[in-house]
C-alpha cells in the first residue's frame, strides 16, 4: 500500500531508548530526561516521575530499566519479599494506588543498602499518596522529583508520525495535523488512533486520508457517548 510520505519539519531531540523504541525529547519531558542523565546521582538514591495519564511516564520508566536493568513492580503489589530480588535498582509504578507502606519502606531500604536506586511513577504529587508511615514519608521527601507534561502540537505530531512509521504507514502532513488539532493530548490516545487507522486502512484497502481519519474520530466520539 503506497502512502504519501509526510514532510513535517520536527525540530526535536532524538534519543535511542536502548533496545526499546526511540523516544523524543521535548519541553514536556526534558526535565525528566535531565534527571535520567544524572543517574545514579539522585538525592536519596531515588527519583519520582509524576504527570497525567498518557504523558509517557511508563515509557520513561522503561528507558530507565534499559539503562539500569531495574526490576519493575506495581505499587499495589509490593510485598516484603520483593526486597530480596536482584538487581538492586527498582521501578515502582502507579504510586497513586494503595500501597503497603511497610513493604515499600523495606524495598527502598534494601535497594539503597545494595547500592541501587528507586524510580517511582505517579499521576499525582507525592503529597496525594496514601502513605501513613513517617519513616517512609521522610525518605520519599528526600527524593528527586520531576514532572512530565502532556505533549504539545509538535511532539504529538512527531509521535503520530513515529507510530505510523512503526506500522510501515506513511501519510500526508494534512492527515497528521488534522489529528493533532482534534485528538486528546496523550500518547495513549495517539496509539489507539493509529491502530484504528491501520485496521480501517487494511480492512477497506484504502489510503489513510483526512476523510478516513474523520470517520475514525467520528466513530470514536459516537462510541464514547453510548
Amino acid at each position: 500500500m503506497s502512502h504519501q510520505q509526510t514532510q513535517l519539519a520536527l525540530d526535536l531531540g532524538h534519543r535511542q531508548a536502548l533496545g526499546r523504541e526511540d523516544f523524543l525529547i521535548a519541553p514536556c519531558n526534558e526535565d525528566v530526561v535531565a534527571w535520567l542523565d544524572r543517574w545514579p546521582e539522585w538525592p536519596g538514591r531515588g527519583l519520582i516521575i509524576q504527570g497525567p495519564a498518557g504523558c509517557g511516564k511508563t515509557h520513561l520508566a522503561y528507558v530507565f530499566r534499559a539503562m539500569s536493568g531495574a526490576r519493575l513492580v506495581n505499587a499495589a503489589n509490593v510485598k516484603q519479599e520483593d526486597a530480596y530480588g536482584t538487581p538492586a535498582d527498582i521501578v515502582v509504578e502507579d504510586m497513586d494506588t494503595s500501597v503497603d507502606a511497610s513493604a515499600l519502606l523495606h524495598l527502598y531500604n534494601s535497594a539503597v543498602e545494595q547500592g541501587g536506586t528507586v524510580l517511582l511513577t505517579s499521576r499525582g504529587s507525592p503529597g496525594s499518596w496514601l502513605i501513613d508511615l513517617p519513616d517512609l514519608q521522610s525518605r520519599l521527601n528526600a527524593l528527586g522529583s520531576a514532572t512530565v507534561g502532556l505533549p504539545d502540537d509538535t511532539l504529538l505530531a512527531a509521535v503520530l508520525v513515529k507510530l505510523l512509521a512503526d506500522r510501515q504507514l506513511r501519510v500526508g502532513e494534512d492527515v497528521v495535523m488534522y489529528l493533532v488539532r482534534r485528538i486528546e493530548r496523550s500518547f495513549q490516545t495517539a496509539r489507539r488512533i493509529v491502530q484504528a487507522l491501520d485496521e480501517a486502512s487494511l480492512e477497506g484497502r484504502r489510503e489513510i486520508t483526512v476523510p478516513l481519519a474523520r470517520k475514525i474520530l467520528d466513530h470514536r466520539a459516537l462510541t464514547e457517548k453510548e
